[in-house]
Order: structure tokens, then sequence, then C-alpha cells
């Protein structure tokens, strides 16, 4: 295992895997590793002949400074988990300046209206600080193929976008959602829950069966009124958005049109650790 701090160092190895003719899978984080992160470097591991894990909380996604400062870090363990699957892995951990090349720029791109709903509504150029990194990191790896899970599934769309935009060749890889045994999925943010607030999250997933149970139903909008009282009712749970939207466009729909594929996007702030999900209707 490398662990690499400079970019023209990855540079170096990454020529030397080109000029090999070898594979190179790339799976970006901000740290802080899960099981769902492990699932997408195990997937890259039987996949590519190189594997490289990025490890950077990239200030510029965040809209909200106090939520940047609490993203929960460890590097060591990170690094360790990694191990565990392979110490053929390398891992990049740049800082600010190395990645930015100085003080971070948010370059702002044209989405299709794919920022617009869900987390682009509630928060402000996320997508433009993500596809601003995610550009910089396939630039510098030049990766077959770049890992990420459906959890994040907006943030798919926008990657997929991205890549239309600045005509990249690489094929994205989406790796299906990784559950507690509740049904809370993974994310690094459920570090900062409490052990009764990651076991009472279960009615997030919960919430999403049974819309997708009676997707059919006629009273859709009740039901989703519905759930987002049973949610409340948990005075540390607040609802900052439960829609439905197009599974390509993610434009919110108030009719449906069974001929269309449809998911479910729902998004919690338990105690002001916002938790996020999504699952497929149709």
């Amino acid at each position: 295992m490398l662990i690499v701090h400079r970019k023209k160092n990855v540079t170096k190895l990454i020529d030397q895997s080109i000029l090999s003719g070898k594979s190179i899978g790339l799976v970006p984080t901000m740290g802080s590793l899960h099981k769902g992160h492990l699932t997408l470097i195990k997937q890259a591991k039987d996949k590519n002949d190189v594997v490289w894990v990025s490890i950077f909380i990239n200030p510029i996604q965040f809209n909200n400074i106090n939520d940047f400062k609490k993203y929960p870090k460890n590097l060591k363990k990170d690094v360790n988990l990694i191990k565990s699957i392979s110490k053929k892995i390398n891992v990049f951990v740049p800082n600010e300046k190395e990645i930015y090349d100085g003080t971070p720029k948010l370059k702002i791109y044209d989405f299709k209206n794919l920022d617009i709903e869900l987390e682009g509504k509630y928060r402000e150029n996320h997508f433009n600080g993500v596809a601003t990194i995610v550009s910089k990191l396939l630039s510098l790896f030049k990766p077959n193929d770049i890992y990420f899970g459906e959890k994040d599934y907006q943030q798919v769309l926008i990657i997929k976008q991205l890549i239309k935009i600045e005509k990249i060749t690489v094929n994205i890889i989406i790796c299906s959602t990784v559950r507690e045994k509740n049904g809370l999925a993974l994310s690094s943010r459920n570090n900062l829950l409490s052990i009764s607030e990651r076991n009472e999250s279960s009615i997030i997933f919960e919430s999403l069966s049974f819309l997708k149970k009676n997707f059919n139903s006629l009273k859709l909008e009740s039901i989703k009124k519905s759930i987002i009282q049973s949610i409340e009712k948990n005075k540390k749970f607040k609802v900052e958005y439960l829609e439905i939207a197009d599974s390509k466009t993610l434009q919110i729909q108030q009719e449906i049109n069974l001929k269309k594929s449809y998911r479910a996007f729902i998004c919690v702030n338990v105690n002001e650790v916002r938790l996020i999900d999504n699952i497929l209707l149709n």
C-alpha cells in the first residue's frame, strides 16, 4: 500500500500503470469509511488491476460550516480498513492547498436541472462543489472506472452529466446501498448519532419501503403526509423533504405515469444530523 499526499507523485504512478496497460479503478471518499465504502473498494479490487482510494473532506461542497467542522475523520482507522481488503490498494490523501493548487475555487456547471430539487434545493452549490473535486480527481487519475453508492443517487446522475460536459471517458459503477441490520443506510454521518438515535432511525427505510409497497395507491400525497407525521412524532426527527421524482430527470412528480421509472427520496434531520436515503419505486 502506498499513501500519497502529492499530485505529482500520483501522476508518476498513474503514468506507469497506463504504460503497463493496467486498468485503474478510483473510489473517491471523504474518509470515515464504513461497510458501504468497503463494498465499493472490493468491487474495484475485483474489476481493476490498480485501485486508488481518495480521502479528502471537500470544503466547497458544504453549505454549512458547522457541518463541515463536525464531519467525522479518522485516517488511521480508514487506512487499516482498506488494508483489511488488500495491502495493494493505494490511498491519496491531499490537503486543501495541494488538491486545489491554493485556495479552493468553485466551478459552476449546467446540470440540466438535475441539481434543482432534493439535495440541491437545500444545499446551495453542493453539487457544483462535488463536481469540481470529482473533475480534478478524474483528470489526475484517468481511471477506467469510478465507483459510487446508490444511496447518493442524485450525485451519481450529476457525475454522469459532468462526464458528458467535460467529455471524459470513464465508466461509472453504481453499487447498491449497504444498510445496517435495521435498514438504516450506511453513512459516515451515522457516527454522529447516539445509539438510541441510530436505532430509531430505522423508521427512515421503513417509511420508504411502505411508500414503495403503496406506490400504486391513488392517495399517494396523503400517504406521504402520513409518513412525515409518523417520523416527526419523534421530537428529535425533522423531515427536510420526502419526494417522488422521475428516476432520469429528478423532476418532482405529483401525478404518476406507470410507464416511467420513479424513486422516492428522503432527508431527515436527526438531532441536526442530516440522513438521506432513496428507493426505486417501480
